[in-house]
């Protein structure tokens, strides 16, 4: 029974054959699509929980679309900052060209958050959005994003670990493994690693929300905390090319010095900013109510109001005779129901 079961059940996690698809001439790249499929992904978790805080989808939508191309050129320009010897000086293995194919790969998550805060943090400064509270509001949407993400590594035959003979070792063609690796056949799938931790993360985040009603940028603290503690273990696995410093990875660095600084800044949320934001969006202010000496048409109607709502007379409507309708100090009686209405 036993051999049965191995035979049925594959040893290893086998890599995709391919990861660009062409329909009708055009290439369909699978790293574009898991990284579309996660912003769609992230928007709807983002909306969600933004418009049950208060908010409007609108303004969350706006943030996104602003977000969107902000966070891509920070994922490259970091990336290309990072690993600038694959692409500049005598040996560099591409050409100064390539640093703009991202459908090759080569985006950083580090980059990408902070230049997508950015164009948020705008979009929000100029609709007057409280900004902590959006950033609580998509951090486990963020998360999911990025697992998502991840599977397109995994097209790509990238960023995996050291060799391993692992049940779920990953398979990984000849011509992608790196120099000085090609006689191993299966690796470590830190896409994987990263996918299942990145969907704990936002997991842990929804409920320790729940729980505590966190607000004032504490969720997104804790993504930060959560993120770069397992992506700091999981950049120790890989093998792929990176600048080193003392033997460590550049990521390692920034993953603990990033940690550091979201763990104080949560520590510091927390003893000055406890609770959460009762108002995170303005909303339109009610026209005042008329006083006693104001007459309906001293109000001014509503942005949203039809001219027929500001008690203009309709075409075949009769005017009224003068007088009717005033008391004897010459005002508009309150009552203007027909004899018909009146009880």
């Amino acid at each position: 029974m036993g051999a049965v079961i191995d035979s049925l059940v594959p040893l290893f996690i086998p890599s995709p054959p391919t990861g660009v698809w062409y329909v009708f001439g055009f290439p369909l790249r699978a790293y574009a699509l898991c990284i579309i499929a996660g912003i769609i992904v992230a928007m709807v978790i983002g909306s969600r929980r933004w418009v049950a805080r208060g908010g409007t989808a609108e303004s969350l939508e706006m943030c996104v679309v602003v977000g969107i191309p902000f966070g891509i050129v920070g994922a490259r320009l970091y990336h290309v900052i990072t690993d600038y010897e694959l692409y500049f000086g005598a040996d560099a293995p591409m050409t100064p060209i390539d640093a703009l194919k991202i459908w090759h790969g080569g985006l950083g998550i580090w980059g990408a958050v902070a230049f997508g805060i950015l164009g948020g943090y705008l979009v929000a400064r100029r609709r007057k959005l409280a900004f902590p509270a959006l950033l609580d509001s998509i951090a486990p949407g963020l998360a999911v994003a990025q697992a998502i993400g991840r599977l397109g590594n995994w097209f790509n035959q990238e960023l995996f670990g050291r060799p391993t003979t692992l049940p779920w070792g990953l398979e990984i063609d000849e011509r992608y493994r790196p120099l000085g690796y090609e006689q191993y056949a299966t690796f470590h799938p830190t896409f994987l690693y990263e996918l299942i931790w990145c969907l704990l993360v936002a997991l842990a985040l929804v409920l320790l929300d729940r729980r505590f009603r966190l607000g004032h940028g504490k969720v997104f603290a804790l993504y930060v905390v959560f993120y770069t503690l397992g992506r700091f273990w999981i950049e120790s696995l890989r093998i792929d090319t990176v600048n080193e410093i003392g033997g460590f990875r550049l990521n390692n660095y920034t993953s603990l010095i990033v940690f550091v600084i979201a763990l104080l800044w949560f520590g510091w949320l927390v003893k000055n900013r406890p609770g959460r934001e009762e108002v995170v969006e303005p909303r339109p202010q009610p026209a005042a109510p008329l006083t006693a000496e104001q007459t309906p048409e001293d109000a001014e109607p509503a942005e949203d109001q039809e001219p027929g709502d500001r008690g203009e007379l309709a075409e075949d409507e009769e005017p009224a005779e003068p007088g009717a309708g005033e008391d004897s100090a010459g005002q508009r009686s309150r009552d203007t129901r027909s004899p018909d209405t009146r009880t």
